[in-house]
């Protein structure tokens, strides 16, 4: 543990940023398994409605700065075209 005020502080605010980070990713991920669920099913509508939610998770969590950008982009769109393959 840290012996100086100021660095006492940043401890507790890195835990506090790692707690809220934790938090973000995990919500992302539920509504990922949303999509690749209806996927799964192959149902077009549930499929297309998850992924308007989680794209909308996934560019909050880059606006944040949880997720970096190009990531968010390679997921948004490898889950584009898994629900575009559904007939």
């Amino acid at each position: 543990m840290a012996n100086i005020k100021s660095a006492k502080k940043r401890v507790l605010v890195a835990e506090r940023n790692a707690a809220k980070n934790k938090s973000v990713k995990s919500r992302v991920k539920t509504y990922v398994k949303k999509v690749e669920a209806a996927v799964e099913a192959a149902d077009k509508t549930a499929a297309q409605a998850a992924l308007t939610e989680a794209t909308r998770e996934l560019e909050r969590a880059a606006s944040k700065g949880v997720l970096h950008k190009n990531t968010v982009a390679r997921k948004i769109s490898r889950m584009t075209l898994a629900v575009n393959k559904i007939q």
